[in-house]
């Protein structure tokens, strides 16, 4: 047992608790706030290396053992996920102040957002279905605060229909773990992974199964439960967009991840078969609403729906590569929504519109942003060598390997598709004749705005040029994934 589970957690916790206190004193609770996000991001490292080197590690709050009390289960997959989210949190962090006036980050910006860390690290940790609840309210009632964060009638709009799907999904998700303790009469996920396969009633226990993913796949945005998505994550600043954009939306598929590959894979011919037909609608969809729009941020918001589809496509082929590609898009979507959402910020605050139509030839005076829009639309559409191309590679090997060639075309067809929707922004955005000279203090902090996005890009850059040093983690996490009792041994000490 190992208390270093908790950090993640805890951290982002207290933070959050201490920021509350100091929320007018802007400049000292922005300092703060960086500092902590930075010392949690080397916590978190050091805990990724440790679990790296000796396996999972497994916390027993209260010393109680499982199945009996709540446990923290930090394993490879959870310990990758919470350092992702954190370098997100650090990047979100040091562009918070760029994006938000002083009024906005004093009422209580910081608070909401390092509870926001909390709940998404507490989700990727916990061992337990009903903390993993829990953990989904934490998040959610931080994002409600940083949602309504600003004024606007579209602002107030649609957070009141985030809040409401959110809301109905809660109460759904309450309701079927009530389900599933009745039949198999545990919420530890490694317990119930041992009872599901005892229980005589597989027909209940698939029906529980696809209610849970039901409730999953409303957060992750999979079709059709994707319509409410695009706008309330266009609808705040941009820094909260980036936040929702690289967050929330993988809790979701994480969960499904987690659930199906653990707990619920004993009917892989209903529940996984199902899962590859939703995510090519996902991805068709999802591409569509990108190419309907020329508002910069829907267009990105928009496409977070067909990635949403290759993570999935992934886990309905339900193969080590095929849950290998998985995993590396989901890592490699998380940073580049970030990156993006905060290009889009950026080119929006320059511009003073974020219609297409009434932009032009920003490359002139922002050159630097123009050029990191254009790298990152190829780095999300998947062009060789970057970080795209490599989920992308592993999830269509995996579609081979099973003759699944209708989602093997699919995927190529929307990859090119989401391609097309991104230059869109950099030709109509960035390209075209030299206008209007921009005010001086605009364009020098629009420029600024772009260095959060730098890191971030420099990272996914690294992550596909330098695959052969993450990709041996990613192959450990799908083998560990298709061999559930190692994650039943861990837990139970059996």
């Amino acid at each position: 047992m190992s208390n270093l589970a908790i950090l993640p957690i805890l951290l982002p916790l207290l933070a959050g608790i201490i920021t509350a206190f100091i929320h007018k004193k802007t400049k000292l609770v922005r300092s703060f706030s960086q500092i902590t996000a930075v010392i949690n991001l080397i916590v978190v490292g050091y805990v990724f290396m440790t679990i790296r080197s000796q396996g999972t590690i497994v916390l027993e709050l209260g010393s109680w053992e499982a199945p009996f009390g709540i446990v923290l289960v930090g394993d490879l997959l959870a310990a990758v996920l919470v350092l992702t989210t954190n370098i997100i949190g650090v990047a979100a962090v040091f562009f918070a102040p760029k994006s938000l006036t002083e009024k906005e980050e004093s009422f209580y910006f910081y608070s909401f957002f390092f509870l926001l860390i909390a709940g998404v690290s507490g989700a990727f940790l916990t061992g337990d279905l009903f903390n993993l609840f829990v953990f989904f309210e934490v998040l959610l009632m931080a994002s409600y605060g940083l949602i309504v964060l600003g004024n606007g009638k579209a602002q107030l709009r649609e957070s009141i229909k985030y809040v409401l799907i959110n809301l109905f999904s809660s109460m759904l998700f309450v309701t079927t773990i009530s389900f599933l303790y009745s039949v198999v009469g545990t919420v530890n996920m490694a317990q119930i992974a041992q009872r599901v396969q005892e229980v005589e009633q597989q027909g209940i226990l698939t029906t529980i199964g696809i209610l849970l993913f039901f409730v999953f796949a409303t957060k992750a945005a999979v079709f059709p439960l994707y319509y409410w998505l695009p706008r309330p994550y266009t609808a705040p600043n941009a820094v909260v967009s980036a936040l929702f954009g690289a967050l929330l939306t993988k809790v979701g598929i994480y969960s499904i991840l987690r659930t199906f590959t653990l707990m619920f894979n004993q009917q892989v011919d209903i529940t996984h078969t199902l899962f590859i037909y939703l995510a090519a609608l996902t991805m068709i969809f999802g591409v569509i609403g990108a190419l309907s729009t020329h508002n910069v941020k829907l267009i990105i918001a928009y496409n977070i729906i067909p990635a949403v589809g290759f993570m999935l496509m992934g886990i309905g082929i339900f193969s080590e590569v095929s849950l290998s590609g998985t995993i590396y898009y989901l890592v490699h979507d998380m940073i580049i929504k970030a990156a993006l959402f905060i290009l889009a910020g950026a080119t929006v605050y320059v511009a003073g519109t974020s219609d297409l139509r009434k932009m032009g030839g920003l490359i002139h005076h922002y050159p630097v942003l123009g050029w990191m829009t254009f790298l990152a639309s190829l780095v999300l559409a998947g062009i060789p060598p970057f970080s795209g191309f490599i989920g992308k590679l592993q999830l269509i090997r995996g579609a081979a390997g099973q003759d699944e060639v209708m989602i093997i075309i699919v995927a190529l067809i929307s990859s090119l598709l989401i391609l097309f929707s991104m230059i869109r922004i950099f030709i109509r955005g960035f390209w075209g004749e030299k206008t209007d000279i921009p005010r001086p203090d605009r364009k020098e902090k629009g420029s600024r705005m772009v260095y959060p996005a730098v890191f971030l890009l420099t990272l996914s850059v690294l992550l596909g040029v330098g695959a052969e040093w993450f990709f041996p983690v990613v192959e450990s996490i799908a083998r560990y994934l298709m061999d559930p009792e190692i994650y039943i041994e861990s837990v139970l000490k059996e």
